[in-house]
């Protein structure tokens, strides 16, 4: 069993009458990438804030690297590295000067080796000696986190890292993180892309009003939702029909010669139901499964949590 990089126990924290975090709890095993998600003002940043020691929680416990966060904060601080929303890089300087800031800030003997070292890997070597104000974004976020890594963090907090981003900079910030957590780093990835969580997270929590309504796998979460179902394209109006007939409760779209099939996404009775049709000699075109993904997770949990589910929250084991 691998060991906690983060431990969150009863975490909150209230501005006034305003409750920001109510009683939270999640573990994040080290070595894998851990995604919060939450809608604008859910509390993703605050619990951000406070992991990184930069905000004092109101109640409960935070371990991070083992260290407790109200009392070991220079500990915890020697651990991690924190990307924030927005790139926080110097225009003035060079993006090797950035990074040699760092690591003089750092005091480390060998910073020359290290910032060679990031500029390479993140293919910045040919814009190394240019002020920072001339890199566009993309190469301003990857400046960025090439700062964090100075130091060689255990565990690296990035509170949406790609948010700007084109498509093809988003894709080689995901190839990095993939990278890191291949070399055993920790990622906390708060983000507001739910693509973004798919493809990298190994663990995803929703957070909606101060409260975690669902933690799991994103696989786990998508089977939570009600609507994964089979589409099947017939050959021909007669096969749609005796289709239709033995087959119980489907959605029928006879210009496209469809049925939609409500189905678990299970093997076993995908090939039932397909060996049904073949028994009845019913010519089958092609079929789809189609199950639903974040954005319908995200959806259903932080419209529906507040009213249905005030205070459970949805673990899957």
């Amino acid at each position: 069993m691998r060991r906690s990089a983060v431990s969150v126990s009863g975490l909150r924290k209230s501005y006034g009458d305003k409750v920001v975090l109510d009683g939270i709890d999640f573990d994040v095993p080290a070595g894998s990438v851990f995604s919060l998600l939450g809608p604008n003002g859910a509390g993703k940043t605050t619990t951000v804030n406070i992991l990184t020691t930069l905000l004092r929680a109101d109640a409960g416990t935070v371990h991070v690297a083992g260290h407790d966060v109200t009392t070991a904060t220079r500990q915890v601080r020697s651990a991690i590295g924190v990307t924030g929303q927005f790139a926080a890089v110097d225009e003035l300087l060079s993006g090797r000067e950035n990074l040699r800031l760092v690591a003089d800030l750092k005091h480390l003997r060998t910073g020359d080796t290290v910032v060679t070292r990031l500029l390479e890997r993140f293919d910045l070597v040919a814009a190394a000696d240019k002020l920072a104000s001339t890199y566009s974004g993309g190469m301003r976020r990857k400046l960025d986190l090439a700062m964090t890594l100075v130091g060689n963090p255990d565990i690296i907090f990035l509170d949406e890292p790609t948010t700007g981003l084109d498509p093809r900079s988003r894709r080689t910030m995901w190839s990095i993180v993939r990278e890191l957590v291949a070399d055993g780093t920790t990622i906390f990835l708060t983000t507001q892309y739910l693509e973004e969580a798919d493809q990298l997270a190994d663990q995803v929590a929703v957070l909606n009003e101060g409260r975690l309504v669902a933690q799991g796998t994103p696989e786990q979460l998508k089977r939570q939702v009600p609507g994964a179902h089979l589409q099947l394209r017939f050959a021909e109006v007669h096969d749609l029909d005796a289709a239709a007939r033995i087959l119980g409760t489907v959605t029928r779209d006879d210009d496209e010669l469809t049925l939609q099939v409500p189905h678990d996404g299970e093997p076993r009775s995908l090939l039932a139901l397909l060996n049904r049709l073949d028994e009845q000699s019913i010519n089958l075109r092609e079929f789809a499964v189609r199950t639903p993904d974040l954005d319908d997770v995200f959806l259903s949990l932080t419209e529906h949590s507040a009213t249905s589910r005030p205070r459970e929250e949805a673990i899957v084991r």
